[in-house]
């Protein structure tokens, strides 16, 4: 096996569904400009409230992808 070198992207997903939907939005849409993804790492995850309820989710995450040789 050979040596991998990564770089890491900050992105931002979110939804109005649950957590693991603002994770699923932002990895399938980063996913699209981004080549070869092979991990993430949740770094913060915080909520929108209207009338006393969950409005909508919103999570930080950093994306590894490898650069290719």
């Amino acid at each position: 096996m050979s040596d991998k070198v990564y770089a890491i992207s900050k992105v931002v997903g979110t939804s109005k569904k649950s957590i693991e939907d603002a994770i699923e939005n932002a990895i399938s849409t980063a996913s699209t400009s981004i080549k070869n993804l092979d991990w993430f790492e949740v770094k913060e995850t915080r909520g929108y409230i209207d009338k006393d309820k969950v409005a909508y989710y919103q999570v930080s995450l950093e994306l590894g992808f490898r650069y290719e040789k």
